[in-house]
């Protein structure tokens, strides 16, 4: 949208919220070097000479990146690690070797040779839907342009030295670009893509540095050095603003800086409503290394184990899993880590699986049902949860579960991985607990059943959301049909909320919903009193449920439910959430 004001025009541009803040200050545009790189070869007696070329350049790019990780200094520890997982992508024995045999068999030069192993990579990653493993597409084309750069004799290019305070604007940005940016001037990101769990949103985010993404032609519309003001609550960004237009949007950062300062001081208080009602607060993780302090978190509600599956070019051992199953269960220390099993296929296909791509991947052969039809991918899975299970609190949970035949074929796959172990006089705990997720309608209708033969389950509100609305989550043109926050969605959620609460059995929620502040505490009120999310939002919904009495988030509840929209709901949500701040 543009508006004319004398001979500049003011407009004003819309993107996605992946960091909030506000601020204003002055256009950065930020173009990185790209890679010119053409697919040549070379004659086949330079093979020692070009390989040696390489393996010099995937030495220095190791020094960069470990200069990078020690250069975030101690307060961004956890952030650090994202380039220490880069550095390891250049260990990896079998995406080296690939990147190797491109240069020693068929004679690629070493840039051209990195160009076509990462990028098979990185297409496949970025396929998958699960956004925290796609996101690892972004680290290998990080690591493929610095491999790249520095075979090409090209200097480091970063933002750590700018002069004056800026918003930088930019098609996307790397996980190094962010950073190693200066934070002392860079006040505010807008980009053209990426995403809320990329790793630059998830930066930025740490850094406390406003940032939207998804604003489409900004680097060619923003003009630089042009005058933004960036709310990046509302996802707006704002060219040449009015000055009330300016004054806004510093009171708006004003308050959610006020408001960081007040949920602050719930992060180490245990999750509970103002009348002390109990909520257990867990946290989701997508590998073996995650951030969060044990004192924040009362439990691990979903371990997402498809990153070993992704990381590699072949299945995982038993053994390999094992190992990382272990290491959750050590950094858990004794807390409960739900392991969800395997939830791949369909759209989230691997380079060495023929897997049939198919026309509605979400309403596939994925998840449970991709397990149950390759028993020898489930069963070593299984074996190696099990194993762990000896050594911590693990629990089982399996996703994509439609109906009453699919828990029954998962528990007996539970029992013959059980009988293998037994066979070999391998201990693992007999009584561990099987849940399921709930995110397809048909197995919420009968939760009832379902409860009575697991011992907990967790609401996917994400993928249950999409199914319920019959709108397609990654597809923006139905954007205005997935709604979280239907009466259709909130009636659901308190059937299976009584259904299992009636049986004495665990149900928590562990979609994006529950890191929702508003949304925590209409949950509680609906019967929720387990609630997983980013370890990012346990500040935020901690200090939510604190202000709420329990019978105050139960009316809110009751009162939704009476309403016919999802529009009615949000606005009373919303109404309901500043007067309990006040």
């Amino acid at each position: 949208m543009a508006e004319k004001d004398g001979k500049l025009q003011r407009i004003v541009l819309t993107g996605n919220p992946v960091s909030d803040g506000a601020v204003v200050a002055r256009a950065y545009i930020y173009e990185p070097w790209e890679p010119d790189v053409l697919p040549t070869c070379f004659e086949p007696e330079k093979k020692q000479e070009k390989l040696d070329a390489f393996r010099r350049a995937a030495k220095q790019a190791k020094a960069e990146l470990t200069r990078l990780a020690e250069n975030l200094g101690p307060d961004f520890g956890d952030q650090a690690k994202i380039f220490l997982a880069h550095r390891e992508l250049l260990d990896d024995e079998e995406l080296m070797s690939e990147t190797e045999l491109a240069i020693t068999e068929a004679f690629w030069e070493p840039d051209a040779a990195v160009e076509k192993v990462f990028t098979s990579f990185t297409e496949m990653l970025s396929q998958v839907d699960d956004p925290l493993i796609a996101a690892r597409a972004a680290d290998l084309q990080d690591v493929k342009k610095r491999l790249q750069r520095i075979y090409q004799g090209r200097e480091e290019q970063n933002l750590s030295k700018l002069e004056n305070d800026v918003i930088l604007v930019a098609r996307d940005l790397m996980p190094s670009d962010t950073a190693g940016l200066d934070r002392r001037h860079v006040k505010g990101i807008i980009t053209e893509a990426g995403g809320t769990n990329s790793h630059s949103a998830i930066l930025a985010r740490s850094f406390q540095i406003p940032a939207i993404s998804g604003v489409v032609n900004a680097v060619r519309i923003i003009p630089q050095n042009t005058l933004l003001a960036l709310d990046a609550v509302k996802g707006q960004a704002i060219l040449r603003p009015r000055q009330e237009e300016i004054d806004a949007c510093v009171r708006s950062q004003n308050i959610l800086l006020s408001r960081r300062r007040a949920q602050a001081q719930y992060l180490g208080r245990p999750g509970a409503t103002r009348d002390g009602i109990s909520i257990d607060l867990g946290i989701n993780i997508g590998s073996c290394k995650f951030e969060a302090s044990e004192n924040y978190y009362d439990f691990i509600g979903l371990f997402r184990t498809e990153f070993l599956y992704m990381e590699g070019l072949c299945l995982p051992t038993e053994e390999e899993q094992l190992t990382a199953y272990t290491k959750v269960l050590e950094q858990a220390n004794g807390k409960a880590v739900t392991l969800r099993t395997l939830d791949i296929g369909g759209d989230k296909n691997l380079p060495y699986m023929d897997l049939p791509r198919e026309d509605n991947p979400f309403l596939g052969n994925r998840a449970l049902r991709l397990c149950l039809s390759r028993p020898d991918i489930f069963q070593t899975q299984l074996r190696a949860a099990l194993r762990a299970s000896h050594r911590g609190k693990l629990q089982l949970m399996f996703p994509m579960v439609g109906g009453m035949e699919d828990i029954y074929r998962a528990k007996a796959c539970v029992r013959a991985a059980m009988e293998q172990l037994d066979a070999k006089g391998i201990p693992y705990n007999p009584h561990i607990r099987i849940g399921i997720m709930i995110e397809i309608p048909s197995i919420a209708l009968m939760a009832d059943l379902a409860a009575a033969e697991v011992d907990f389950a967790s609401v996917g509100s994400n993928d249950l959301t999409q199914y319920v609305s019959a709108a397609d989550r990654m597809n923006p043109a139905v954007g205005p049909y997935y709604q979280n926050y239907s009466p259709a969605m909130l009636r659901l959620l308190e059937t299976v909320f009584s259904a299992f609460t009636a049986q004495d059995k665990p149900i928590s929620v562990c979609g994006e919903m529950a890191g929702d502040p508003k949304a925590a505490v209409l949950l509680t009120g609906l019967g929720a009193r387990k609630l997983s999310m980013n370890p990012a939002s346990l500040a935020g919904v901690k200090a939510a449920l604190a202000r709420v009495s329990l019978k105050e988030a139960q009316d809110l509840a009751r009162q939704c439910l009476g309403m016919r929209t999802q529009k009615e709901i949000l606005e009373h949500l919303s109404a309901f959430t500043a007067e309990a701040e006040v």
